[in-house]
């Protein structure tokens, strides 16, 4: 019997995850700001795409026609109802990746899409990989790839292999693979409390167990417990590309643009020194121990003239997704956590408060007379958009065009809601992707929807569904237990849910 996994986790299903990097539109405004020509995205591909949730939400909310493939029978049949119900047109396939590449009734692509699947891979799946965006993606296009990195993983390294070892040789035949990595994890911190050497030559590795004692199950046996984890030096994943013609473009992670939180200025002064782009991102790997990359390549990198480039970057809109009082000014860099204070901050986040698409251009103009430069803008939207705090904004035909999709989506989704919190994201016509929305608050807004307009009869809608599926609220880590708690714990979320996140919904035109 073959195995059809190649060695990759086929048990469990993947979570039901997002992954704001794919949306293409967010391409555009990490190109501009680094001078790049950015293609038209008609066409795109996303590549093992998990439960579908991204490409489905990407589909509906954009005009792009989107079409992928995961070898996970389950996760694609997922994946396909979705599409199916929004009707954007989404082609979600359960290939292979080989049997994917050889199909003769694919386009070509202007954008190709891999979170989550380089590093997990064999490497006949990456020579695959390589040559179908060899032949697959046209001239100009874009590849997005996210994959661990070394020298970041090269401690925790040795105890990924122990944990593995763990699990195969240590846990009774018959153990699910959940539980095995349950009981692999207890080995570990129970070997760690030896105060082996390896722990102590390497102080950063208990705390990184701790960590991943916290994260979902799920994801871990995804990520850790597959038959293939390859950490790749930035240099060996540009050899891997070069076949494809790619050239790197930059990064997808819009923090790692702005140097103030990532660098010293001494790193900075050093890299300038280095001519050679690839050697370059490989040295800032070692000044910043980069563990995870998220990275775009292009077919034919193209610069733009700076005039050009100027007038683009002003025409590009944005629009603040979070309530102004909640952004948070410390951002995570190569620097760890910095608190900003740079004076073009609050200005900013005051004059896009009311959550109404502004251009950079419109901003510039709104803040003249405040001795804030443009350079000063960009840094600050570059962080927000990277914090998620703030996202790009498509054309008004665009919007226009794919209202229905993502209503229809949308109306989909929340019906899910009554029955878990799988997928906690909605599909926004602004943005051309998804909004973060839990259950609790997707169950207000269907509240909403069926005519109840106060925050205490939403509370009131969300409990009764909550009750009839014996569910409760947790707060500070215990269960609520009565249903007066639970009422009173609702209603103050449905209150704070009316003040600060149903304007924003409403600007996204999610609601």
């Amino acid at each position: 019997m073959s195995d059809w996994t190649s060695g990759y986790v086929g048990d469990f299903d993947y979570t039901f995850g997002y992954y704001t990097e794919l949306n293409p539109l967010r391409i555009k405004l990490a190109f501009l700001y680094n001078g790049l020509v950015c293609p038209d995205v008609g066409t795109a591909c996303e590549l093992g795409f998990g439960q579908g949730v991204t490409a489905n939400l990407h589909a509906a909310a954009s005009i792009t026609q989107w079409c992928g493939t995961d070898f996970n029978p389950s996760q694609a049949a997922f994946a396909q109802e979705i599409a199916g119900i929004a009707g954007a047109g989404a082609r979600l396939l359960d290939d292979a990746f080989a049997d994917f590449a050889s199909r003769t009734d694919l386009p070509d692509f202007d954008f190709i899409g891999l979170h989550g699947i380089w590093s997990w891979i064999t490497d006949e799946n990456r020579a695959v990989l390589v040559d179908f965006i060899r032949r697959k993606l046209k001239v100009g296009g874009v590849v997005f790839v996210s994959y661990n990195t070394m020298p970041g993983w090269a401690a925790f390294a040795p105890m990924r292999h122990m944990l593995v070892q763990h699990a195969e040789v240590m846990s009774p035949e018959g153990n699910s693979l959940l539980s095995r990595a349950d009981s692999a994890l207890d080995f570990a911190d129970r070997l760690m409390a030896t105060d082996p050497r390896f722990a102590r030559a390497n102080p950063d590795v208990a705390d990184r167990l701790k960590k991943l004692k916290g994260r979902n199950r799920r994801y871990l046996v995804h990520e850790f417990f597959n038959g293939n984890w390859h950490p790749m030096h930035f240099s060996s994943m540009a050899g891997w590309l070069e076949p494809a013609k790619l050239q790197y473009g930059c990064s997808a992670d819009f923090t790692d643009h702005v140097d103030t939180v990532n660098l010293t200025p001494e790193q900075r002064d050093f890299l300038k020194e280095i001519p050679d782009a690839v050697f370059r991102e490989s040295v800032r790997d070692f000044m910043v121990n980069c563990q995870f990359r998220r990275d775009y390549w292009v077919k034919g990198v193209r610069r733009l003239p700076a005039l050009e480039q100027a007038l683009a970057l002003r025409a590009q809109a944005v629009l603040l997704t979070t309530y102004r009082a909640d952004v948070s000014l410390t951002f995570t860099g190569g620097l760890g956590e910095v608190t900003v204070g740079g004076a073009a901050f609050s200005p900013v986040l005051d004059l896009l408060a009311d959550h109404k698409p502004r251009t950079l251009g419109q901003i510039e103009v709104g803040l003249q007379g405040r001795d804030i430069t443009f350079a000063q803008i960009m840094e600050a939207l570059l962080l927000l958009t990277g914090a998620g705090d703030l996202a790009p904004v498509q054309d008004e035909t665009a919007i226009l065009k794919t209202q229905k999709n993502t209503a229809t989506l949308n109306t989909h989704l929340l019906a899910k809601a009554q029955g878990s919190g799988d997928v906690a994201y909605l599909a926004s016509p602004v943005t051309g992707g998804g909004v973060h929305v839990g259950r609790v608050r997707q169950l207000f807004l269907l509240a909403l929807r069926s005519g109840k307009t106060q925050p205490a009869e939403w509370a009131r809608a969300a409990w009764g569904i909550l009750e009839l599926h014996g569910q409760k609220l947790i707060k500070d880590g215990k269960a609520l237990e009565s249903a007066e708690e639970n009422l009173a714990q609702l209603t103050s979320q449905a209150e704070d849910f009316a003040l600060k996140q149903l304007p924003i919904l409403k600007a996204l035109k999610i609601v």
